[in-house]
């Protein structure tokens, strides 16, 4: 997700985050490995603004954009064969629409499924992808606690700047995969205060790596096996529940309407047709507010403090 779009977080769940190195500021500095790149759109929008210095074609941002889409393709491919429902979500969808791409600084890409879809898709991709990919979850990385999938790139190593990868056995560059459901919002803020207390763990300086990780994989259990099932059981129970929100844990409190995703529609991302809500306007609108007008540009900051691209 983006936090150069005004990404909304609980204060228990701000990244804390590493000093980016000199040479990590510089574009086109890092690995080794150009790939095919697609035609470069215009650099300068209707605002007047020349985005260019972002992302030029061979810089090392715009190398990752290429590997994300490349991800991405795969990804669409196997949810098309198997009637898997996603769309692009968050700043992704925002550049989809306002650039018919990447956010020129973006630097992370985002997809959103409804809780089946979701479940299903988990099931599926490990037996599906190619070997230069593999599906991040807490049961293929003992490290990762989020409640969110990652599909990660085998080729690429990224570490981001808020450090919480730390722990985690996978780093390649990555997709964030994240499941939507119908849950009460006070639910899900129970979940988030309890989920929470993973990262209040890893901003502790006092624990080796080794220790914060066994302490954070405790935390994950519980509440895998006994907090999160009463949840939704109370969810369950629970009548009139129209907005869409985050899975419990995930800690972003944007809502979704029924009437606002479905049924999806494709529109232009890098030169592909791909999938997005039905109506992007109001999907924006509530994210971002005015998404149409670019933000400060001298405040926006980047995940990866370092990334190493592969052949």
């Amino acid at each position: 997700m983006k936090p150069t779009e005004n990404r909304i977080q609980g204060k228990e769940h701000a990244p804390q985050r590493r000093s980016l190195s000199p040479s990590l500021q510089e574009r086109g500095q890092g690995g080794e490995s150009v790939e095919s790149q697609p035609e470069a759109k215009p650099a300068v929008t209707s605002q007047g603004v020349d985005l260019s210095s972002f992302n030029p074609e061979g810089s090392q941002l715009r190398r990752q954009q290429h590997r994300m889409t490349e991800m991405l393709l795969v990804l669409d491919e196997i949810c098309r064969r198997h009637g898997i429902r996603y769309w692009l979500a968050a700043g992704t969808l925002l550049g989809a629409v306002r650039h018919k791409g990447y956010i020129p600084w973006d630097d992370d890409l985002d997809i959103e499924l409804l809780r089946p879809d979701y479940d299903r898709l988990l099931r599926i991709l490990p037996a599906e992808l190619p070997d230069y990919l593999q599906l991040q979850t807490p049961e293929t990385d003992a490290g990762y606690f989020f409640t969110y999938a990652k599909l990660r790139d085998r080729r690429s190593r990224l570490l981001e700047t808020n450090a919480y990868d730390r722990i985690f056995d996978m780093q390649g560059i990555f997709i964030d995969i994240f499941p939507m459901e119908r849950v009460p919002q006070w639910l899900r803020w129970v979940s988030c205060r309890t989920h929470g207390r993973c990262f209040k763990v890893l901003k502790r300086k006092d624990l080796t790596d080794a220790e914060a990780r066994r302490r954070v994989r405790r935390i994950y259990e519980v509440n895998r096996r006994l907090i999160f099932p009463v949840l939704n059981a109370l969810s369950a129970l629970t009548p009139f529940k129209r907005k869409i929100r985050y899975s419990l844990g995930v800690p972003y409190n944007d809502i979704r309407l029924q009437e606002w995703l479905f049924p999806l529609t494709t529109t232009e991302f890098e030169g592909h047709q791909l999938p997005v809500p039905a109506n992007c306007e109001a999907y924006l609108t509530c994210k971002f507010g005015n998404w149409r007008q670019l933000p400060d540009l001298s405040t926006i900051h980047v995940h990866a403090e370092h990334l190493e691209i592969g052949e």
